[in-house]
């Protein structure tokens, strides 16, 4: 299960809204095939799997090890239940139940009532932290909520005239940049988006681009930012219009519209997780509204004496990491699922 919880990991970044899934075939005590899911569209783990079976008559009487619940409906690919049941394998090993409603226990019922034996629940927490995101869409109805900033030594995010470069070192960063690759959307402030005008893309690390969202309610943004350049995919929360155009889309909310209101729309788009980078007001609401699940902190070898004070929480983190003369701590909110120790970001 370690295994195919390492294969799933390949495929962060590319299968979203889909969850992370590997799948291990042992027979003999040999593993005789593995797979993952890859990119969302294409074939699921368990197909990849049978797929890398060089001989296709030892599948019957095998062991599948497959980290989420086989699926059970037709989606864009056929259910893997099936499959697996078409197979005729001996036993299917799950990590973690499906949540999803579509599957939800389906799955397990179609190999149990072709003779299938079904183990659940190895290294069932491992499973969960890994599809954080998909489970948190799924039972929350909402995408999952990762903060970051950087701050100063002394508890500052920009200097009085909002200026941020640089708080933390290159290699944060870069890691900053894997870490857009691997998130459907990120998200900032009318302020941030005017004083940093920022490309939110990935330039630092191989990925895709995540969706880009800024709340700019009255558009006193200036057209010609990056934001507007319609390079990649971009969301802007206005109370002024609706208007859609190549990359680039305004969603007209009400006067009284909620970063709750903003949420439930991002969840109908299937938008599964958020990094909200800033700015410091717009952090300190999601952290008072308890409207987050991580939080991911750099404290940079310099300080402001002066300017915009950096977001608070009352949680103690986690862990915390030297990232050369930057600490990076790392909290979690959510109680849905914990990460086992050690874990990785």
């Amino acid at each position: 299960m370690r295994r195919a919880l390492e294969l799933a990991a390949w495929g962060a970044g590319t299968v979203s809204p889909n969850p992370l899934v590997g799948c291990v075939i042992v027979r003999d005590g040999r593993i005789i095939g593995e797979g993952y899911h890859a990119v969302y569209g294409g074939p699921h783990a368990e197909p990849n799997a049978v797929a890398a079976v060089e001989d296709s008559a030892l599948l019957e009487g095998s062991s599948v090890y497959v980290t989420l619940e086989p699926c059970a409906h037709y989606g864009k690919t056929p259910p893997c239940a099936d499959l697996l049941v078409a197979k005729k394998v001996k036993e299917v090993i799950i990590a973690a139940k499906d949540s999803n409603p579509l599957v939800g226990g389906k799955g397990i019922a179609i190999l149990q009532a072709a003779g299938i034996s079904v183990i659940t629940g190895i290294l069932e927490q491992e499973a969960r932290w890994q599809n954080r995101r998909f489970f948190t869409a799924m039972e929350k109805k909402r995408p999952y909520l990762i903060l970051k900033w950087a701050q100063t030594r002394d508890g500052y995010v920009a200097r009085p005239n909002y200026d941020s470069k640089w708080i933390s070192n290159p290699l944060s960063r870069q890691l900053v940049h894997r870490w857009r690759s691997e998130e459907d959307a990120i998200l900032v402030g009318t302020k941030t988006a005017h004083y940093d005008n920022p490309k939110l893309n990935v330039r630092d690390w191989a990925g895709r681009d995540p969706v880009r969202i800024v709340i700019d309610k009255h558009l006193t943004l200036d057209p010609n930012s990056f934001l507007f350049d319609q390079s990649q995919p971009t969301l802007c929360y206005n109370l002024v219009k609706s208007e859609a155009s190549d990359n680039l889309e305004f969603v007209q909310m009400k006067q009284d519209f909620s970063l709750e209101n903003l949420l439930t729309d991002l969840h109908n788009r299937k938008i599964q997780s958020l990094i909200i980078e800033g700015g410091g007001h717009l952090l300190q609401q999601f952290i008072s509204r308890e409207l987050w699940d991580e939080a991911r902190v750099f404290t940079g070898n310099i300080e402001f004496g002066a300017g915009i004070p950096a977001p608070k929480t009352d949680r103690l983190p986690f862990e915390t990491r030297s990232i050369q003369d930057d600490r990076l701590d790392l909290f979690l909110h959510s109680a849905l699922v914990s990460p086992p120790a050690p874990h990785t970001l």
